[in-house]
């Protein structure tokens, strides 16, 4: 395209970016029920709740599906509303705004998304157990992968074995770090079957499965994780998904996405904590003036913002490219690592500005704090994000 084409479109000039008009409609949407129905509920719970009864969910829920925000990352064949990968990150974004907003992004009103394997899982597997998640019949699932041997480099860690005996499969051995595990109905568990990446395989493991049990995993984080003990479980071949040996495909699939999205919540509980931390420093009185007229104290706010609208930028950048259908892999590493690491800081940067008042649980500060250190862990260390980024640069 020539200059004089660029400069004769009508409208605003090409060459910068923003997001679609539906998108910021749907911020707005998602901004508002907030507002008006996640914030005033959450004020009348504990400082480290984690999640909410159930009763009080389903109502949630339901104003939350009467407008649309309900199985959005579902694709529409599957009765989902199919909302793309940028539009899933502007979602998360938003609905990370709230005290437990690191797991429970608007305090769990948007569900209806089973897990993204059982995109793949036949059709029988789907109606069975992923559309229960969509109609609201049933709670979220959970997905297994990680082991005390590790969680970033499943293909060698995995060593739960599922063993074929008949029609059935025999599964012993334990997973490690489990999010939503004990309350959950069913999950996917990867197991292994084999050798190597080959060796992977992916199945349906319903609650009630003899030989299954969890037990609590104590972290700093305000929700803690569970650790899967398998005794001689048995489980029926028809809740293998897909072939034999090709779980470690099925996980890479959806993980990358993953990774981008990931990124969006601790982006806006930095965000959240630095518009907080600027009210603060408008209003405090401190030698003689406001906290803000303080250059350093003024400074450290800005860097604040200017690494916050980096990773934005970034992790819109990495959902645009995988909405076009382009290999993502470093940019959802890129996305990930950033964001986590930038957003870990900003809370940071908003406790010291607060003074002690940050280290209190009159704010949530503190608990982000704890939360957010955690996501520099999950859906890949940065260190790994690090490797994969570093494989393409010297590829």
């Amino acid at each position: 395209m020539t200059v004089d084409a660029v400069t004769d479109v009508e409208g605003p000039p090409l060459g910068s970016w923003e997001l679609p008009d539906e998108l910021r409609m749907l911020r707005e949407t998602v901004r508002r029920f907030m507002e008006r129905e996640v914030h005033p509920l959450e004020a009348t719970l504990p400082h480290d709740a984690a999640g909410l009864p159930r009763d009080q969910l389903i109502r949630l829920q339901d104003i939350a599906r009467r407008l649309g925000l309900w199985a959005l990352q579902t694709p529409e064949e599957f009765g989902g509303a199919g909302l793309s990968v940028l539009g899933q990150v502007v979602v998360a974004e938003e609905a990370s705004k709230c005290r437990m907003g690191a797991f429970f992004p608007a305090l769990g009103a948007f569900g209806g998304n089973p897990p993204n394997v059982m995109f793949k899982a036949s059709a029988e597997q789907f109606e069975k157990f992923a559309q229960p998640i969509l109609d609201g019949r049933m709670t979220k699932a959970y997905t297994a992968i990680s082991e005390a041997t590790g969680g970033s480099d499943p293909a060698r860690a995995i060593t739960l074995k599922a063993v074929r005996d008949g029609d059935d499969y025999v599964l012993n051995g334990s997973k490690m770090w489990t999010s939503h595990a004990e309350n959950a109905d069913w999950g996917v568990v990867y197991a292994r079957t084999g050798e190597g990446r080959a060796g992977i395989s992916c199945f349906i493991v319903e609650k009630d499965t003899p030989g299954l049990s969890f037990s609590r995993i104590g972290v700093m984080a305000s929700f803690s994780p569970y650790e899967l003990h398998f005794d001689n479980v048995r489980l029926p071949a028809a809740n293998l998904i897909g072939a034999e040996g090709g779980g470690f495909k099925l996980a890479s699939d959806f993980l990358i996405y993953s990774r981008i999205i990931y990124a969006a919540g601790p982006i806006g509980i930095a965000q959240e904590a630095l518009d907080a931390a600027c009210r603060w420093a408008k209003d405090r009185e401190v030698f003689g003036g406001k906290l803000s007229d303080k250059q350093g104290i003024a400074w450290m706010l800005v860097d604040a913002e200017v690494e916050l609208r980096a990773a934005r930028l970034l992790m819109y950048q990495a959902a645009w490219n995988a909405d076009l259908g382009k290999d993502v892999k470093v940019d959802a590493s890129i996305a990930k690592m950033y964001g986590t690491e930038v957003a870990y800081k900003v809370i940071d940067k908003c406790i010291q500005v607060h003074g002690a008042l940050g280290l209190s649980d009159e704010l949530p500060l503190e608990r982000w704090f704890r939360d957010l250190r955690v996501k520099r862990l999950g859906e890949g260390a940065t260190e790994v994000q690090r490797v994969v980024i570093a494989r393409e640069l010297f590829k």
